[in-house]
């Protein structure tokens, strides 16, 4: 019985924890992670510490990586591994802990900016790209030369693209290819035009065009992806791309390409649930997902103002990466709001699922701001930046007198109407704990308090003074599942 439910008992206790093997040939790792490249950046900083990130997947070739660059630099390196948060976010924290002077981020990256100063350098990898098989496929899915069309590709792919439209421009006139928005060097002039920089690639548009005007032809990805474990970045692709313009992957090494229109619609339609779920809500739970991408103290006070204005409590849990167990164990919140990096908050959820949904900041600005455009007009923002004040694409609350506040809704989950607010937003940048009753009377308004008293079973009963005194005795030995004074069974 005990080893078809679970591991046997003497697992837990013998586990011993072995160190990931060499994953990469010596003889390619110089390219693999372009070895030559990260000795000139720590050569120009002179910097005597720096810090190396590895995700978890590349963590067998972080000390062969640093050993080189030792050798080659003469700088000390200190590995950074197991992120509190996420691998594609720059580990400033980290860095900072091991007194570094410079970061170099190896592997996929969000390239959002980290919110203390620090020299980084992303190497994102180079994935072979077999060129002449996606020609064809281009060919193929775009027969039209004048239609406009943008080259993207995943962070590993990317290398490739300059290639890759050297071989189409001699037909296909209209081309844009996009390139990782990279942090510039330091001292070096921004390009004039600037280019616009979304979904954390940078677009060269030429005076006078927009990207809706663009379809789009993604190289990366494997033709065994799907929806539960599609990449992040190819996600908020999808989503924030213009739906009416098509929209093709294709895998670079068999050329093999798939419309993913009806993907992008699935998407959507799941993000329009999880917006009616964040209207029905009563408690919202706001999870620190970053600690080092720039604004996010300020994000999660805008959440936390759209939450109240919409008539909502809400709490802030910080606890790492949020997985089902944690999230359990606040049964009275009725969503969760992930603050964190673009790829964070779109990464693939576990197969076990969370017993509450989890939303992205924009599905929650979506459900708690009246002002905020309609389902279909209103992009899909993936990034927190984009709703703060500043950015194009911020819509201010309207005042609490605005009739956009009794504006009657009816839930599209229940099909009953939903009140309008119950407070509207205030100056106070606090919120109040105690609420008036009729009868003048003050008392404690808690969420949690509230669902406790509504369960059946409300915990063990105290019993104070009523249970008499005896001396200490000695427990049991082990752990739950075998105790040592248990038999085998």
């Amino acid at each position: 019985m005990e080893s078809t439910f679970s591991s046997p008992a003497e697992a837990a206790l013998q586990r011993e924890a072995g160190a990931a093997g060499l994953l990469t040939p010596p003889e390619d790792l110089d390219r693999v992670y372009e070895l030559e490249r990260v000795a000139g950046f720590v050569r120009d900083l002179r910097c005597r510490r720096v810090a190396l990130q590895f995700p978890d997947q590349l963590l067998g070739d972080a000390g062969a990586v640093a050993a080189r660059l030792e050798g080659t630099t003469g700088s000390k390196m200190f590995i950074l591994g197991d992120t509190a948060y996420g691998s594609c976010c720059v580990d400033v924290l980290g860095a900072e802990q091991a007194g570094a002077q410079a970061l170099v981020h190896f592997g996929p990256a969000c390239l959002s900016p980290p919110a203390r100063p620090l020299p980084v350098a992303f190497v994102l990898g180079q994935r072979s790209v077999h060129l002449e098989l996606c020609v064809k496929a281009f060919e193929a899915q775009n027969p039209d030369p004048k239609v406009p069309v943008v080259l993207l590709s995943e962070p590993g792919c990317a290398h490739a693209l300059e290639a890759l439209a050297t071989l189409l421009r001699p037909r296909y006139l209209d081309l844009l290819v996009s390139s990782p928005a990279l942090p510039l060097p330091v001292g070096s002039c921004r390009p004039e035009p600037e280019p616009l920089e979304r979904f954390g690639r940078r677009f060269p548009l030429a005076p006078g065009r927009c990207l809706e005007e663009y379809g789009a032809f993604y190289v990366g990805g494997s033709e065994a992806s799907t929806d539960l474990d599609l990449d992040p970045d190819l996600s908020r692709l999808l989503l924030g791309w213009a739906p009416g313009q098509p929209f093709f992957t294709c895998c670079p090494d068999t050329g093999r390409t798939q419309d993913e229109g009806v993907r992008a619609g699935r998407l959507r339609a799941r993000r329009h649930y999880l917006v009616e779920r964040a209207r029905d809500a009563r408690v919202v739970g706001l999870l620190a997902g970053t600690l080092g991408v720039a604004r996010h103290r300020e994000a999660l006070a805008h959440l936390r103002n759209l939450a109240q204005a919409a008539g909502k409590r809400s709490y802030v849990l910080a606890l790492g990466r949020p997985t089902p167990p944690k999230l359990a164990n606040f049964p009275e919140v009725d969503v969760f709001v992930l603050l964190a990096c673009p790829l964070g908050a779109l990464a693939p959820q576990p197969s076990g699922g969370f017993f509450r949904p989890v939303l992205a900041p924009c599905e929650l600005e979506a459900a708690c701001n009246p002002a905020w455009p309609p389902s279909g007009l209103a992009p899909h923002l993936t990034h927190y930046a984009d709703l703060l004040p500043g950015s194009p694409f911020h819509v201010p609350l309207p005042p609490p007198d605005s009739e956009l506040w009794d504006t009657p809704d009816v839930s599209l989950i229940t099909g009953e109407l939903r009140p309008p607010p119950a407070w509207k937003p205030s100056d106070d940048p606090g919120c109040s704990a105690l609420t008036l009753r009729p009868q003048l009377e003050l008392a404690e308004s808690s969420p949690a308090a509230l669902f406790l008293s509504s369960r059946s079973w409300q915990g063990l009963e105290p019993r104070l003074g009523q249970t008499p005194v005896t001396g200490a005795v000695s427990g049991r030995r082990g752990i739950a599942i075998a105790y040592e004074d248990e038999g085998s069974s």
